[in-house]
């Protein structure tokens, strides 16, 4: 199947066409002043020969005149009515027989074939351009009407196109705007789920921080009482242990002291002042220059454990020396390793 002709190649065989008519037209226009004048002389009186190639022009006007108009109305595709027909047809036949009447006249069968030739060849030459020509536009205007269709369907597809991509665009937005919310209630939700276990873990915290405290109180008491208790029996262990030696002191020198009187009357202020300073320490400036019995201090020394009391708290509490104070400890030490040792 052959491809179809371009607008530029239709409106090339158009020009081509217009050209050969307008050549046949002015062939045939000249040969027919040629050939119709001789006879036109002939019939018209010889003072009014000058006026016989006027007919011939006439004719041949009319013809020029429909063969232009007929090419004017088929480009625009219209149709003028039967007139232009008669007219077209009425010159064809008038220019046919100016051409031949004379070699008619004459007899001359060869001359009227000769002379019909030209009008003949416009005659035909003007209805074939005419049916060439509407031909010619009606492929024109279905080139054009298919133009415009082929048109009309690419803008429609680009109506089309822009639209699928409007849609494929606010879908993609509308997407966009629910992933972003969706995110923003993850975060709001996940913000909110962060800030409850901060609370609860503030409030676990807070009720630990209580639950220790109440502990630690409770364990600071239980160790306030046992050490009240641990000096408490240190306190009357020593009592106990001081009042055994002021009466061993008291039988073993009882030559030193013929009163009685005075040996009970140390006794009880042995007895009676000695704990205090052992459980308080010195209280006022005659307490600190008051000195325990060696057996006595030795004793209150044991009952501390090693670290709980410094050296000079001891040595300030029994009036015996820094130096034989930690003599003492060292003694104490050395005792405890020894007993240790032995265990194992």
């Amino acid at each position: 199947m052959s491809e179809p002709l371009t607008p530029a190649q239709l409106q090339s065989v158009d020009k081509t066409l217009a050209r050969g008519t307008w050549a046949i037209t002015a062939g045939a226009v000249l040969f027919s002043v040629l050939t119709v004048t001789p006879l036109v002389e002939r019939v018209t009186p010889d003072e009014w020969e000058w006026t016989a190639p006027i007919l011939p022009l006439v004719v041949d006007a009319a013809v020029v005149i429909v063969i232009r108009l007929d090419a004017t109305v088929a480009r625009l595709g219209g149709s003028s009515g039967p007139w232009p027909a008669v007219l077209r047809w009425m010159t064809g036949l008038m220019t046919l027989l100016l051409n031949i009447g004379d070699s008619a006249l004459m007899g001359d069968l060869v001359g009227v074939a000769v002379h019909s030739v030209a009008p003949l060849l416009l005659i035909v030459t003007a209805e074939a351009g005419l049916a060439y020509r509407r031909a010619i536009g009606r492929a024109q205007e279905r080139i054009e009407r298919s133009r415009s269709a082929e048109q009309a369907a690419r803008e429609q597809r680009e109506r089309e196109q822009r639209e699928h991509e409007r849609q494929t665009r606010e879908r993609a937005e509308q997407s966009a705007r629910e992933h972003a919310e969706s995110l923003e209630r993850e975060r709001a939700e996940r913000e909110a789920a962060e800030r409850a276990a901060e609370r609860e873990h503030a409030a676990r915290m807070e009720r630990e921080r209580l639950d220790r405290e109440a502990e630690m109180r409770r364990e600071q008491r239980e160790y306030e009482e046992r050490v009240r208790r641990e000096d408490q029996q240190r306190a009357d262990a020593l009592r106990r242990e001081q009042q055994e030696q002021a009466e061993r002191s008291r039988r073993e020198r009882p030559a030193l002291d013929p009163s009685p009187a005075v040996v009970d009357t140390v006794v009880e202020q042995v007895a009676v002042n000695t704990p205090a300073v052992a459980v308080n320490g010195p209280v006022n400036g005659a307490q600190e220059s008051t000195k325990m019995l060696e057996g006595a201090a030795r004793s209150y020394i044991r009952s501390f454990r090693e670290g709980q009391r410094s050296v000079r708290q001891l040595a300030e509490d029994t009036g015996w020396s820094v130096g034989w104070v930690s003599a003492r400890l060292q003694e104490a030490r050395d005792a405890s390793r020894e007993h240790a040792e032995a265990v194992v």
